[in-house]
């Protein structure tokens, strides 16, 4: 197979992914398993991969292909430093060829030897201002990531990064359009609610709305659920929005 695993039809892959993932973190979950899939093929034996997301104060490992990767992530995490650190923070791709020579990263060398991995490539997806990522790819063999095999993977990372910033605007709009659907919802109970207790005091919308808060205050409990509650004692089941999507 080719170095270039940015060629068509892993960026077709990665778009197809973004199409049909309701959620970001199915989107991510997939995206390192082409990566694992795609790298695995490009070296010739297994390499695990995961993606790391760096927020302010906060670094998390947010899709892992395996349970190796995913330990080897939460190891840096220990130490606050490791090559998949570094690259995601500062924005430049990190490889170690082989642990059993290497001696960058101090004690993180000796704490991840349990785990089996004898080589480690860091390549950085660049995101927004507000976040960065990384891409991590784990071999149990060393001398794996060749400068071949380092093409690959950077090239890999920057059609991830294109998708995952798509991926991103999506689920924001999703949460958004959620949020809109919600505070409908709850408006909508709650002018039920103030359309009934006028119904039955023979009062002013806004003495109804007055005697709902304080409902809501006497009983420490939210106006939305006091309306709610309202609203099913006369209905006999709880309201419902109708709209059209």
């Amino acid at each position: 197979m080719s170095s270039d695993i940015g060629e068509p039809s892993v960026r077709s892959e990665l778009q197809d992914l973004i199409l049909n993932s309701e959620e970001i973190d199915v989107f991510l979950n997939g995206m390192v398993e082409i990566a694992s899939r795609e790298l695995s093929d490009v070296t010739g034996s297994p390499v695990y991969s995961a993606v790391t997301l760096l927020r302010p104060k906060r670094a998390a490992t947010v899709a892992s292909s395996s349970e190796q990767a995913q330990n080897m992530d939460e190891v840096q995490y220990a130490f606050d430093d490791g090559p998949c650190l570094r690259a995601a923070r500062e924005h430049y791709t990190v490889v170690i060829q082989d642990y059993e020579m290497e001696d960058r990263f101090g004690d993180y060398k000796q704490a991840i030897e349990q785990f089996g991995i004898r080589s480690t490539l860091g390549v950085p997806i660049l995101l927004t201002d507000n976040a960065d990522a990384g891409l991590n790819l784990y071999c149990e063999k060393p001398m794996v990531f060749t400068p071949e095999v380092i093409e690959a993977a950077e090239g890999f990372a920057a059609n991830a990064s294109n998708s995952l910033r798509l991926a991103v605007k999506i689920a924001g709009l999703m949460d958004h359009r959620a949020n809109l659907t919600a505070a409908m919802e709850t408006r909508t109970t709650i002018d039920l609610a103030v359309g009934i207790v006028m119904g039955q005091n023979r009062c002013s919308q806004d003495e109804a709305i007055n005697i709902l808060k304080a409902a809501s205050s006497a009983r420490n409990v939210k106006l939305h659920d006091v309306a709610a509650a309202v609203v099913e004692s006369v209905n006999q089941k709880s309201p419902s929005t109708h709209f059209d999507a």
